[in-house]
Parts: structure tokens; C-alpha cells; sequence
């Protein structure tokens, strides 16, 4: 792989429609994650990220493998079988639809992303699964995103829906906005559904988790990477109404792990929260 350009992305001119000159969230986490749906602009933030935040890269494992634990649960103990995956980013090992089509194959999943080249690579991964779809639409406005072809013809909203927004509300700067978004797409699915969400965590408590996750802040802000991590409090708060499936809010690495620990945690590990929640 040709070695990341290290140029700031302030001064990359923009080439193409797609944006490949920018970084870009979902690129980024398949770089983290050793795939190869990324181009020089997000390796160069990767790499700007590694020196800071050395555990990013486990962190995103770790998260994934917490998505995965919990897919399995929705689909295989609580009979879930639909999925809307919001802002699901670039396809990756163990994609949604491939961990719950393995545990029921009829199980139907819609990913939503306004991200032109996450659509693409999707499209193209998806073009002989009937039962997956792509919708290219922004999942923070609602009534355009349930009128999407690509949406809503394929979920009924008469049976229990798990929706999915992992590590995609810290990108919706002001708190008022995302737990309104949050809440109107719990509004529109029926009792029984699931909300499952992650969430970059400032502990605020002078750790060094807690000043780490403020110098990224502080670092990528006003870029397309940019996040707003949030306390306890706050993330406590998208919850709101619902019903937590033990063991409720904590780090994901906490979340049912599969196994003893075989990998050290880092302080990145401690700045992020996830839970899974069921609508009475």
C-alpha cells in the first residue's frame, strides 16, 4: 500500500465528487480495522491518531467485536430480524447482514449512509443479497430517510425493528439535536424494538481517558472527523424510556466479553460507552 500523504487536509484540493481527498469517518475505521476501502487522506489521519491515541486501532476492534456479541444476541435470543444499521459506514469484516443472515437467513438488513462511496462499496458487496439493501440517505433527517426506495419498502414498522447507531451520535455536535434525533427514530418503531448505541465517553474526571478523549477533540475539530464526546449522563439520556439488557451502559470491551482478556486496554478503551435497550 503506497505510504499515507501527510499534507494537511486544509490544503488537499478537492478532485472529485466523492471527496476521496478528504478524510472521511467510515474510511478511517476500515483503515483501523486493516481494510482496504481507504486512500491516502485517511491513512495520513490514521497515522496522525496512532501517535496521540497508540490503542485506536484495538479500540476498534474491541468495538466490533461488541457489535458482533450483540447482533447475536438480537437475532439469535430475542428473534430480531430487522435491522437498520444508521450511519453504518464502510462494509468491513463480519458486516451486519452477515452476522444475522448466518443465525437466521430470511433476517432482513437496510444500511444508512449519505456517504456516496460507502453506498458504492455496498451496492457492489450487496448486488446478489435480496434480503440487504443500501439507502443513501442523512439518517439525522428522518422523514426523508423513511420515505428513501431504499428504506422503506423493506421494513415494517408493524414488527420489532433493531435499529442500529454505533459510534455515529458523537458526531452530532449539539446534544439537543442528536437525543432529538435519537428519539424520533425510537418514536417510529414499534414495542419490542431495540436501540443499540455507542458513544465516545469523557469520564471527566482527570484521567488520563478524560484528557485523551479532549485532545482528539480538540485535534480533529472543525474536520469531517470531528466528535463531541459526552458524560455518562448525557449518553444515559438517549436511553431514555427504554429498557436496558443487562449489563445496561458500560465500556464495550465489558459488554458480555466472549473470553478472558488476551490483549492489553489502553486509556481509549475507557472513553467510550455502549448499550443495548429495548422499547416496552
Amino acid at each position: 500500500m503506497p505510504s499515507a500523504d501527510r499534507s494537511s487536509w486544509d490544503t488537499v484540493p478537492r478532485l472529485t465528487p466523492l471527496d476521496f481527498e478528504r478524510p472521511n469517518m467510515a474510511r478511517l475505521t476500515d483503515a483501523l480495522l486493516g481494510g482496504r476501502d481507504h486512500y491516502a487522506s485517511d491513512r495520513a489521519v490514521m497515522d496522525q491518531l496512532l501517535r496521540v491515541a497508540p490503542g485506536a486501532r484495538q479500540l476498534a476492534r474491541d468495538h466490533r467485536d461488541w457489535i458482533i456479541r450483540v447482533l447475536r444476541l438480537l437475532v439469535g435470543e430475542r428473534k430480531i430480524d430487522q435491522f437498520v444499521d444508521l450511519g453504518s459506514g464502510m462494509p468491513t469484516v463480519d458486516n451486519t447482514h452477515q452476522v444475522v443472515q448466518r443465525y437466521n437467513p430470511e433476517a432482513r438488513v437496510i444500511y444508512v449512509d449519505n456517504d456516496p462511496v460507502v453506498q458504492a462499496h455496498g451496492r457492489a458487496i450487496l448486488e446478489e443479497n435480496d434480503r440487504t439493501h443500501v439507502a443513501g440517505c442523512d439518517f439525522t433527517e428522518l422523514e426523508k430517510a423513511l420515505e428513501h426506495p431504499d428504506l422503506r419498502p423493506h421494513l415494517d414498522l408493524t414488527r420489532p425493528v433493531a435499529l442500529m447507531m454505533c459510534s455515529v451520535v458523537h458526531h452530532i455536535h449539539d446534544h439537543a439535536h442528536a437525543a432529538e434525533v435519537v428519539q424520533a427514530w425510537m418514536k417510529v418503531v414499534p414495542s419490542g424494538s431495540y436501540l443499540m448505541l455507542s458513544h465516545q465517553y469523557d469520564p471527566a474526571d482527570q484521567s488520563e481517558a478524560s484528557a485523551l478523549v479532549r485532545t482528539l477533540e480538540k485535534m480533529f475539530a472543525g474536520t469531517p472527523i470531528s466528535t463531541t464526546p459526552r458524560t455518562r449522563e448525557q449518553i444515559q439520556a438517549f436511553f431514555q424510556g427504554l429498557e436496558y439488557v443487562p449489563p445496561g451502559l458500560t465500556h464495550p470491551h465489558d459488554w458480555w466479553p466472549s473470553g478472558p482478556r488476551l490483549l492489553p486496554l489502553s486509556a481509549l478503551n475507557f472513553a467510550m460507552l455502549g448499550a443495548v435497550a429495548r422499547k416496552p
